[in-house]
């Protein structure tokens, strides 16, 4: 008997999450962009007017009919995506359907994947956390520094992601600014600060 083809990630996308992403908590969008490195990852987060009044959002015909709009919530690409890879992909890897059966998100996260133009579907507690990695990691380029605060971020559960999330996008411009350098200095400590290299081989291991 002939050995049953694995489906390649296109034919899975196709299939398992491509009539999910449109419902979903968080999109994570690989894409291109002309003023970035090839590719570049977005995240967006869906909301309701309700939720967030004076967010930037879209609703193209593809979002049509589907509760709640596409928020930008981060980016990233170059050496800062490279070197938060490992971390995103056991971010994702969580991710499941409805009936707990995982979606391989981590499968896009590679050499292969990194090629595809496609939405990918998060849950709430995923999204989160790519979310806050891809916010802080903006104009920092020391990547020990990168690689700490998304790997201490991994390390959050769903609620603490959640309220961290909020702080940086549910207030006052100013107070949101004030949570972004906040939250860069406690979880990726200050450049040239020797505890960032310790800290960060005791997580590697």
């Amino acid at each position: 008997m002939a050995a049953k083809k694995t489906p390649s990630l296109a034919e899975h996308h196709r299939a398992h999450l491509e009539p999910r992403w449109r419902r979903a908590a968080f999109v994570l969008r690989i894409t291109e962009w002309k003023s970035s490195p090839i590719p570049v990852l977005v995240l967006k987060e869906r909301r309701t007017w309700s939720d967030d009044a004076g967010a930037a959002a879209e609703t193209s015909g593809a979002d049509a009919g589907h509760k709640g709009k596409l928020a930008e919530r981060g980016h990233v690409a170059g050496d800062n995506l490279h070197r938060c890879l490992p971390v995103l992909r056991n971010i994702v890897a969580s991710v499941q359907d409805e009936s707990g059966v995982p979606l391989e998100i981590q499968r896009y996260l590679t050499q292969e994947g990194l090629r595809l133009r496609v939405n990918l579907p998060l849950d709430e507690e995923s999204g989160a956390k790519l979310a806050l990695i891809f916010r802080l990691q903006e104009r920092v380029t020391d990547l020990d520094r990168v690689e700490l605060m998304a790997r201490r971020i991994e390390r959050f559960t769903r609620e603490e992601a959640a309220y961290w999330l909020s702080r940086m996008t549910s207030f006052s411009p100013d107070a949101r600014r004030w949570a972004v350098a906040g939250m860069r200095l406690m979880l990726g400590g200050q450049a040239k600060d020797s505890g960032v290299e310790r800290m960060l081989e005791r997580l590697r291991a």
